[in-house]
């Protein structure tokens, strides 16, 4: 069974690639992204399987 770990991040709306980029490089698999606290931002959520 595939276990995960996840992590959530703020994405700037006029950096949402680069950031998105950077974390895929990571090995994370963006899950959801939802409104942030302000309109010039979100919120990423990702997940990547747990190295055993």
């Amino acid at each position: 069974m595939t276990r995960w770990e996840y992590a959530t991040a703020p994405l700037l709306v006029h950096a949402t690639k680069q950031i998105l980029d950077t974390w895929g490089q990571d090995g994370w698999e963006l899950v959801q992204v939802v409104p942030g606290p302000n309109p010039e931002s979100m919120v990423a959520y990702f997940k990547r399987p747990l190295a055993s």
